[in-house]
């Protein structure tokens, strides 16, 4: 297929981080079929860049993908942004003159200033892509303290920018259906090309899938930590701190541990292990109940194959009613249920409606107490339903066709 379209994706998050190996990469080289070429600029985790630069480069070989990586810098806090935002846009308008590009499409924060400034200045169309409400999110994480003078200053600039890409865009896409309704509603943006489209995160479930796990492999880590076939195994997957609540769910884990002794928790991290271990010890649980590792991604289905169940609380604020949890889509794909809290998302209605799992209605030893005693009781859940519902919600081919349409919609094609 000729490509006709040249598409400019910016990025404030790695494509060596987690998230973008599974929310960026998947979703271009499926665009890529659809005739669409792409150039993505993002900002790198200097460490992270170094060990996963490799892997980045095998998943895109063979497609249309040219990878821009500049330096993500972390400190002095504010300036290290600033930093950043020039050299993403020195060399956003470097790219543009040796490519023209069709279309730029960005993730939230930082990439929105430089994505306007382009279409201001070169009148290149803008594919808004709300995968949160960012300025709004900093706060409800703890990143910004609205106390101090500085984040107060960002926050506000922030928000009106983001109106702003709302009614300047020329397409936008949103996770969660609460998300659209607020785009709509609140902000009484009604988009001159479309409507905002909903397309939740999604998952690979070629790559989370229960049928490709090596029980040999398998095996092998059971033996490794010393996991018997008589316990419990909740497992929890994804980074730690600002909006995932650690001490609420090892305040769980220790309901759990004080009525199945036999439970083990395991948590699949790539960093902050310490902050872990000393909550587990803060709230009494054994050493040795508690797993953490670290895994490359082509691992994290085999880790969460050893868990009847995966736990995760999210701090349920307003920012979060447009958040869409990638982990939600990869563990439901491995067929696990799942132990959270409501009020985040779209996933209430998706658990009750598709039977994948308990949700935790208050940070509550009440509440805590309820779910421990259907652990006990055992209630069986259905695997193969859960796969076959995360196939139907988070499926990358739905995703993938989705944006197709909203390119169309955008470029004319």
């Amino acid at each position: 297929m000729k490509h006709t379209k040249h598409i400019l994706f910016l990025s404030y998050d790695g494509l060596t981080d987690p998230l973008g190996q599974s929310q960026i990469i998947p979703y271009l080289k499926g665009l890529c079929r659809y005739g669409y070429r792409f150039t993505i600029l993002s900002c790198d985790k200097p460490a992270l860049y170094k060990s996963n630069k490799k892997a980045v480069e095998e998943q895109l070989t063979g497609a249309e993908i040219e990878w821009v990586s500049i330096p993500y810098h972390k400190s002095p806090p504010v300036l290290s942004s600033a930093y950043d935002y020039w050299q993403m846009k020195r060399m956003t308008y470097r790219l543009h003159r040796k490519y023209r590009f069709d279309m730029v499409h960005t993730r939230p924060g930082v990439p929105t200033v430089v994505a306007l400034g382009m279409k201001k200045k070169f009148g290149i169309q803008f594919l808004n892509d709300v995968r949160g409400f960012w300025a709004q999110e900093r706060v409800d994480g703890g990143m910004w303290n609205l106390k101090n003078i500085v984040y107060k200053q960002l926050y506000r600039f922030f928000s009106k920018h983001e109106l702003q890409c709302l009614l300047q865009a020329d397409g936008l896409v949103c996770l969660t259906e609460a998300a659209r309704r607020i785009i709509m509603d609140e902000t009484a943006v009604h988009h001159k090309t479309t409507d905002p489209v909903v397309i939740p995160c999604s998952a690979d479930t070629v790559l989370f899938d229960p049928a490709s796990v090596n029980t040999g492999a398998q095996e092998a880590l059971k033996q490794q930590w010393g996991i018997k076939e008589d316990e419990l195994v909740i497992s929890y997957l994804g980074s730690i701190g600002g909006w995932y609540l650690i001490d609420e769910m090892m305040q769980f884990c220790h309901e759990v541990h004080a009525s199945i002794p036999r439970a083990r928790f395991l948590f699949i991290s790539p960093h902050r292990h310490e902050q872990i271990v000393q909550a587990a010890q803060k709230y009494g649980i054994p050493s040795n109940r508690l797993i953490t590792v670290r895994a490359e991604r082509n691992l994290v289905p085999l880790y969460l194959s050893l868990s009847h169940y995966n736990l995760f609380f999210i701090r349920p604020c307003y920012s979060k009613l447009a958040s869409s949890p990638t982990k939600h889509g990869e563990v439901m794909a491995m067929g696990i249920p799942v132990i959270t809290n409501s009020g985040v998302g779209h996933m209430d209605d998706i658990i009750q409606r598709t039977q994948s799992g308990w949700l935790v209605e208050t940070f509550s030893r009440e509440a805590y107490a309820d779910v421990v005693r259907r652990l006990q009781s055992q209630v069986p859940f259905n695997a193969t339903a859960i796969r076959k519902s995360a196939l139907e919600i988070y499926g990358l081919q739905y995703a993938v066709e989705k944006y197709s349409q909203v390119y169309r919609n955008i470029l004319g094609d």
